[in-house]
């Protein structure tokens, strides 16, 4: 009966990834900019949205870390909590999760099967019909409430539908610039199109020049006004990377401002959580140590700004050589990227499965100039992470990084 289900799970699954264009397989093509088709679907399925909720996160970087912090401290305090959030590394139930537990193949199979019973008049996006799952598992599951990381961007986000507790915004870099603009400014007020009326927002440390920019749109919308103030030294964080501090102070600041809902949590909840994460919401990927002697690393990072939070920490663990292994999506600026690596490192760059990825060619091509101590090129990560593998010492440390595809390559 097993066997029988994930046939027909898998079946379900890739007629989703084809019937709906997905911003993970064909990148800026995806991106429906209206609120108008996600409010259609939920409206079909008797808009869950309306019975749920929520902690809305937006950012460019921590956005995942930051639900994941804060989804298992929840649950480690006895709520149910329904965590959404993207993209997954190795299936796709891994977007829909309820205290840790990802929707079933059932859930999924019948979900896409009532989809498939209505007649639309356009193509819902992949992320859409989603999103409008894992609503609708929250709501049958009566979860007490759900943490929602904005899939790109935010203002026309398909989970801006949703009205939230409190919004949170980590951070603002350079990311999407074809789709949300090529100015930080303009990306910021993007981000800032969660922010609704009355409802409060709490922002991650950012230049002062943002700041006053979500605060002026917070004023407009009569949404109180919050900055991180809280301490984190009296919890081990036990995460890889001086940004994970600041995303946890934001997840303290968010716990405060969520007890005056009556989401109340305590010193050891909070603990328990961070001990607790990969368990209670499947977090890996972030700066992950797979083995030791040689130090393997895993690192979703696939942004200028969040590349050089990961090589800052690396810089401060490598006692050895370092090997890079890169790979990553095809709408990427390799050659500023590829700025940013050591150049005594040794680097082996890849393609991945996913379509996205830039292929060997281009790689060539658009590195052809750059100046490392070794460079080679591989047709998969895992040739290129064992060549890594068979020519480093014990001291060493070999980080991947580029891309979720690249990473769920390995995994």
């Amino acid at each position: 009966m097993k066997s029988k289900l994930n046939k027909f799970y898998q079946t379900e699954i890739e007629w989703l990834f084809h019937q709906f264009p997905s911003y993970q397989k064909i990148g800026s093509k995806a991106y429906k900019p209206t609120l108008e088709n996600i409010q259609s679907i939920t409206q079909s399925i008797d808009s869950p949205e309306k019975e749920l909720k929520f902690v809305h996160v937006a950012g460019s970087n921590g956005k995942g870390s930051t639900c994941s912090m804060l989804s298992s401290i929840l649950t480690e305090a006895g709520y149910k909590v329904g965590l959404f959030t993207s993209p997954h590394i190795s299936d796709f139930s891994e977007r829909i999760r309820i205290d840790g537990e990802t929707i079933s193949q059932d859930s999924v199979v019948n979900f896409i099967q009532t989809i498939k019973k209505h007649s639309f008049d356009f193509s819902p996006s992949f992320f859409e019909v989603t999103f409008a799952m894992a609503l609708n598992h929250f709501k049958e599951s009566e979860c007490d409430i759900c943490i929602i990381e904005t899939g790109l961007g935010g203002r026309l986000d398909a989970t801006n539908i949703i009205t939230p507790l409190l919004s949170l915004i980590t951070n603002i870099s350079l990311e999407h610039t074809n789709i949300l603009g090529d100015t930080i400014e303009l990306i910021a007020k993007e981000k800032a199109g969660i922010i609704k009326h009355n409802i409060p927002v709490l922002v991650g440390r950012m230049s002062a020049k943002l700041t006053n920019l979500f605060r002026t749109i917070s004023e407009e919308k009569q949404a109180p006004f919050h900055e991180i103030t809280s301490e984190i030294s009296s919890f081990d964080l036990a995460l890889l990377g001086d940004y994970q501090k600041e995303n946890f102070a934001l997840v303290l600041d968010a716990l405060k401002l969520l007890a005056d809902f009556n989401f109340l949590v305590n010193k050891k909840d909070i603990q328990h959580g961070l001990n607790s994460l990969t368990k209670n919401t499947g977090y890996r990927g972030r700066l992950q140590i797979i083995e030791e002697k040689p130090k393997v690393i895993y690192d979703v990072s696939h942004n200028t700004d969040g590349i050089i939070k990961t090589l800052s920490t690396i810089s401060k663990i490598n006692s050895g050589q370092l090997h890079i292994i890169f790979g990553a999506s095809n709408d990427k600026n390799i050659e500023d990227i590829i700025k940013l690596f050591p150049p005594g490192c040794k680097l082996y760059l890849t393609e991945f499965s996913n379509v996205r990825s830039f292929h060997l060619n281009d790689l060539k091509a658009l590195t052809k100039q750059s100046d490392f101590k070794s460079k080679s090129y591989h047709d998969s990560p895992l040739k290129a992470l064992q060549l890594a593998k068979s020519t480093s010492g014990e001291e060493d440390t070999i980080l991947a990084i580029g891309s979720f595809f690249l990473i769920s390559d390995l995994f």
